[in-house]
């Protein structure tokens, strides 16, 4: 949510800005107008705006325009986890007012908090003191701990998903997903589909997960190296939490146009990074560790597979498409390759 990527707003995104002023000045208390309004670009599929006015900034996040999914965009949702974990040792922005009369802004939409801080795209965080790095890192992991160790049902998230039996639904999912957007023969993919249901942990932790726990999703105060908010909890519900963290260490692993990975100059490996969540979270060792990885990799695979489906019906532009091609066998591979290790 810093300020360096803002737009004017998107023709398809606008809305009646007197409207929203005249709702605010009734329903936030401190609000006074009149405001300027920005649109953050941004791989957001929820349309989010910087609202500046004389009181303060805010930002206001909305479902976007036309004929939806009744499950998708479900800012209601988002607002509600944003509110319960406010409560918690998570760094959540705090909420305002969430307003589900589509008459003001065209769509349902909520205000919260406006922070200025940073997004670190890249990982290896390059530019950077190794001291630095290795308290970013270690934030990032206490964050993730913080959220595994709330009790959902005190918190009022009792029905944020369903509990237990998360790898075994998932996996389901995803195979479904799979084969209905297969183009190829993938014999990775294949073994994949059986050796994951017949290797599902009897674990059946559940906890809140984020489903997409990485750098980008965080914002890091603008001078400390600490996380001052986790943010995108789109795809969030309750889960098992090793599927979170096998998913923010696949990084260890993935060979990204021909680069590994490689941890070095402050930053944690990846046995470093299990430990000190296990130890944050009181977790014993993990047992099913290449179980967790390979899950992450075939979820991904699948979610690529879809993707370069839908590429090719829209007639996608032929490099971009082959790339995802290839990516789809790579990721498939590697899952493989870790669940025979």
């Amino acid at each position: 949510m810093g300020a360096s990527n803002l737009i004017e707003p998107r023709p398809m995104h606008r809305f009646d800005e007197d409207a929203l002023n005249a709702f605010l000045k009734r329903e936030l208390p401190g609000y006074s107008g009149p405001l300027n309004v920005q649109q953050f670009e941004g791989g957001q599929s929820n349309p989010t705006f910087l609202l500046t006015t004389p009181s303060g900034r805010y930002v206001l996040r909305k479902k976007p325009p036309g004929d939806l999914l009744p499950s998708a965009h479900a800012i209601e949702r988002e607002y509600r986890l944003y509110k319960a974990l406010e409560q918690t040792d998570v760094p959540v922005p705090k909420t305002y007012l969430l307003s589900e009369d589509s008459s003001i802004v065209g769509t349902p939409f909520f205000i919260m908090e406006y922070f200025e801080g940073r997004v670190f795209k890249d990982p290896a965080l390059p530019g950077m003191a190794s001291a630095e790095r290795r308290e970013i890192y270690s934030d990032m992991i206490r964050a993730l701990a913080a959220l595994h160790t709330v009790d959902y049902e005190s918190i009022g998230l009792s029905d944020y998903g369903k509990p237990g039996n998360y790898f075994a639904r998932q996996t389901g999912r995803w195979s479904k997903q799979y084969v209905a957007a297969q183009t190829d023969e993938i014999p990775s993919m294949d073994h994949l589909i059986r050796w994951l249901p017949e290797n599902t942990p009897d674990d059946d932790t559940t906890r809140i997960v984020h489903g997409d726990y990485q750098f980008y999703n965080m914002m890091y105060h603008p001078t400390e190296p600490s996380c001052v908010a986790v943010l995108d909890w789109e795809l969030s519900t309750l889960g098992h939490p090793l599927a979170d963290l096998a998913y923010n260490c696949m990084k260890y692993h993935e060979h990204v146009e021909g680069q590994n990975f490689t941890p070095k100059d402050g930053i944690p490996d990846e046995s470093e990074v299990v430990e000190t969540y296990c130890r944050l979270t009181g977790r014993g060792s993990i047992e099913n560790w290449n179980f967790c990885l390979a899950f992450s990799f075939f979820r991904l695979a699948s979610i690529i597979q879809g993707v370069y489906k839908r590429g090719l019906q829209g007639n996608a532009s032929s490099s971009t498409a082959l790339e995802l091609k290839d990516r789809i066998a790579t990721t498939a591979d590697t899952a493989w390759r870790i669940a025979n290790r």
